[in-house]
């Protein structure tokens, strides 16, 4: 058995599974606001989970990379608490298992590579579009974390934006100008915001499209110019199989046929191979991702 973790910024998801992926328990509580609580958060879930078996393996997966000179967490931009602090040191004060972290989009794409909806290609990029943006790489079911801890970290790019829109970026958010300034959740509600003063959720604008709303339509065309172009950075960089795309604004994306269209159309490839998919296994990619990398580590 494993045990695996999504450690998010306003939530926990924990699951527990056999050898053979089946899940025999999954739940999610509140994610404390603060690093203290947090470990102790962790360590009551992975005890209760273990039964006292210091031998199941636990993997955790959270937003930022580790330094893997130093063991402490970076760019955990939605979970600043986070930030400098050494999670498998802090945790292994309070329990015995085995632990193992990694980014939490680099498990969803292992998981969606490893039984999901990429399980039948080679290289997978894996696409975390919510509050958030990220992405992580796998190849051959194996994360590729690279030198850095940044591999697949294709949200931190600039935005190629010149010509696309009149759309200003976000000037608030922290990465204003990088690709996550334009395509997370938080940054669709603020450029949306400031284009129509018209204060609502990412979910409720793409709803308003759905049902033809004139500025929503507007918006959401411009947000397929702008997520088309920033997928020309991992196509002509890593050329993968195949792109998932995950997370809660990915949910609320219809038009992948689309986006693959206008991608194909700016890096003149006519017969783009490249198959962009939603995932099998939806929010629950990212904890499953983690038991499995936990998995893969204990062997």
């Amino acid at each position: 058995m494993q045990i695996g973790i999504d450690l998010g910024a306003t939530k926990i998801e924990y699951v527990l599974l056999d050898n053979n992926n089946k899940e025999i328990k999954r739940d999610r509580v509140l994610t404390p606001k603060n690093y203290e609580n947090t470990i102790l958060t962790l360590a009551d879930i992975i005890k209760k989970l273990d039964q006292g078996d210091k031998k199941v393996s636990v993997g955790i997966c959270h937003p930022g990379a580790v330094d893997k000179n130093t063991g402490l967490i970076k760019n955990a931009h939605n979970s600043q608490w986070l930030n400098k602090k050494n999670l498998i040191k802090d945790l292994k004060k309070k329990i015995n298992n085995s632990i193992l972290t990694e980014n939490d989009a680099n498990c969803f794409c292992l998981s969606e590579a490893f039984d999901g909806s990429a399980s039948h290609y080679e290289t997978v990029f894996g696409i975390i579009l919510g509050s958030g943006c990220g992405g992580g790489l796998v190849i051959n079911k194996k994360i590729i974390s690279g030198a850095n801890g940044l591999g697949g970290e294709w949200s931190l790019n600039q935005m190629p934006i010149e010509n696309v829109s009149n759309l200003k970026p976000n000037k608030v958010l922290e990465f204003s100008n990088r690709i996550e300034g334009y395509l997370s959740g938080k940054s669709i509600e603020k450029r949306f915001y400031d284009k129509y003063k018209n204060k609502i959720s990412a979910r409720e604008m793409f709803a308003l499209y759905r049902k033809k709303d004139k500025n929503a339509k507007l918006f959401v065309n411009n947000y397929k110019e702008i997520l088309s172009r920033s997928l020309i950075l991992i196509i002509t960089t890593i050329d993968p199989d195949a792109i998932v795309f995950g997370g809660g604004i990915s949910s609320e994306i219809d038009f992948l046929d689309d986006i693959k269209k206008k991608t194909s159309e700016y890096i003149n490839e006519s017969n783009l191979k490249t198959v962009f998919l939603k995932p099998k296994f939806g929010d629950a990619s990212g904890v499953r991702g983690a038991a499995i990398l936990s998995r893969q580590n204990s062997i």
